[in-house]
């Protein structure tokens, strides 16, 4: 662990040298690039991270100014890799330089990789209306290079952010979305039923009977295979208590689908949301059992 240390400084080192020397022969980026990635390597391996994101850092410059621009963006990565582990804020400028890079290249598939990737750094940060721009745009981009199941993978996630950030509309049209792309695919439709639950649950949230109604209508002709399914069974009764604001037979409701399929955290935070609104007309608790 010392040896690689003191090696990968060594190798810095010589390698700023090389940037301040001038010499007719040879290209000294060129040299010390070479310098830098060994430097950078055995930083990884001594595990000296801010070191290793740091002299990647210097590596990638060199690359620009060798006219080789791929190399340069996916030394960002490389960067931004080293710096997952000890500065997530650096991670995330890292890729955002590789994100610009790669789009200039038109590598749009490694575009909306990073981006995910950033969403993904920004979610375990807890930073959801940024992770929500990054997924979105992950979405767009997998979408136009027709991964359709990384784009729809994108999509659940702005749904979910949204939703839980009181944007309703916006939850409901990309549950839906996913819903109807997943329709044509034998690996992804069984999903549907449960992203027309979830929209569903969106839309009681919006506190309007009218547009749950319509919606479960919909949900109906889209997927003929969702009448009668458990989903669709808990939607009306969710519905139906709504609309006469009767709290009991909400949480009567809830309490039954819970015993057949497990709410999870989404789910749950979606039907205290609407439980509200049922309580709010009847004067009742926030409990859903």
């Amino acid at each position: 662990m010392g040896d690689n240390a003191a090696r990968a400084s060594e190798q810095a080192k010589a390698a700023e040298k090389k940037l301040t020397s001038w010499s007719i022969f040879g290209n000294k980026h060129e040299e010390a690039s070479e310098l830098f990635e060994k430097a950078a390597n055995n930083y990884k391996l001594a595990k000296l991270w801010n070191e290793a994101g740091g002299t990647y850092m210097r590596l990638a410059e060199c690359h620009v100014k060798l006219d080789s621009n791929h190399d340069a963006a996916s030394t960002y990565v490389d960067a931004a890799n080293s710096y997952k582990k000890t500065n997530l804020a650096k991670s995330v400028q890292c890729l955002e330089m590789a994100i610009e890079a790669f789009t200039e290249l038109g590598r749009l598939s490694l575009v909306a990789k990073h981006h995910k990737d950033i969403g993904e750094i920004l979610e375990g940060e807890n930073n959801i209306e940024k992770a929500m721009f990054h997924y979105e745009q992950a979405a767009e981009l997998y979408e136009g290079e027709e991964q359709t199941s990384t784009s729809n993978t994108c999509k659940l996630k702005v749904a979910q952010f949204a939703a839980k950030m009181e944007l309703y509309v916006k939850a409901v049209e990309l549950f839906e979305a996913v819903a109807m792309a997943s329709l044509d695919n034998n690996l992804l439709k069984y999903s549907v039923k449960t992203h027309l639950l979830h929209a569903g649950l969106c839309q009681l949230c919006r506190n309007d009977p009218v547009a749950v109604n319509n919606a479960l209508e919909r949900y109906q002709e889209m997927d003929p295979t969702f009448t009668g399914t458990r989903e669709c069974k808990f939607l009306e009764e969710l519905a139906l208590a709504t609309e006469e604001g009767d709290v009991q037979q909400f949480t009567n409701a809830v309490a039954e689908f819970d015993s057949l399929s497990r709410l999870d955290s989404f789910k749950t935070t979606m039907l205290l949301a609407a439980k509200k609104i049922v309580a709010s007309r009847e004067g009742g608790g926030e409990d859903l059992t």
